[in-house]
């Protein structure tokens, strides 16, 4: 389960890069009820989405020459550069090499050898994200993939994550999932999805965060109605829950999880 005790290989932070901020502030506005409250001028136009007065994302205008709309996720290093090092040693590129973000943190972008793009985030003054697995945050994160056997083992390399493996209850396979080192099966964060299993995908190999949410249905009805695509239709997974895939009006794509309640 994804907390906010976050260790090395844990995502603790994720933002969204749109070419309108105001407009995605908007709509994440409608949907979970967030506000987005700027870092100041010299932050470069970014800020921080809050629910409550707590931060769950954070975010910017991007121009389509700093690349196209859509949420990157971050993952905890103790060590930015040497994060850097190994995303190259494993046949990765480094997007934005390591930088300061004031005494904030240290931060670097990269994307991994089949293309999908994520970052590390080495904590300074801010820890992380202040609210993870409760409604309307962040609760679970899918790479999707051409190999994910490729994949699971370059992000291995780069993070020591360990697997653990669910069967599909129509018995046509298995879904991997990953979890921070040593810290066992109960702290898996993600999976590792065949990007030919996702027949909503036409772009290459991604991460999509997923965000809890009391009704699914609601919902994807409210994005709609915001603005939003609905990639795909609310389904259920059999001790999971309910969830769904969808898109901003800029693009950006993201899941929303309903989970499985006790006693019900």
């Amino acid at each position: 389960m994804l907390t906010t005790r976050f260790v090395t290989g844990t995502p603790n932070w994720i933002d969204l890069g749109t070419p309108d901020i105001e407009a995605a502030s908007t709509f994440y506005g409608g949907l979970f009820g967030w506000t987005f409250q700027s870092a100041g001028p010299e932050a470069g136009g970014y800020g921080m989405f809050q629910l409550d007065g707590k931060t769950v994302a954070g975010g910017m205008t991007v121009t389509p020459e700093q690349g196209g709309p859509g949420w990157t996720l971050y993952f905890q290093s103790p060590d930015a550069d040497a994060t850097a090092k190994a995303v190259v040693q494993g046949g990765g590129s480094v997007v934005f090499e390591p930088m300061d973000v004031f005494e904030l943190g240290r931060m670097a972008v990269f994307t991994d050898p089949a293309g999908a793009a994520f970052a590390t985030w080495q904590p300074g003054q801010v820890q992380g994200l202040d609210v993870v697995n409760d409604a309307r945050s962040l609760c679970w994160a899918e790479l999707y993939t051409s190999d994910p056997g490729a994949g699971l083992r370059f992000y291995s390399g780069v993070f020591g994550w360990e697997t653990s493996t669910m069967p599909f209850p129509d018995g046509t396979g298995s879904y991997t999932m990953v979890n921070p080192a040593g810290a066992g099966a109960e702290a898996m964060f993600g999976g590792i999805v065949p990007l030919a299993a996702d027949p909503v995908e036409t772009e290459g190999p991604y991460w999509l965060p997923y965000f809890e949410v009391e009704d699914c249905d609601a919902s994807v009805v409210k994005a709609a109605e915001l603005g939003g695509k609905v990639r795909m239709p609310p389904v259920d997974m059999e001790g999971v829950g309910r969830f769904a895939k969808l898109a901003d009006p800029a693009g950006g794509r993201f899941a929303l999880m309903q989970g499985v309640q006790e006693g019900g």
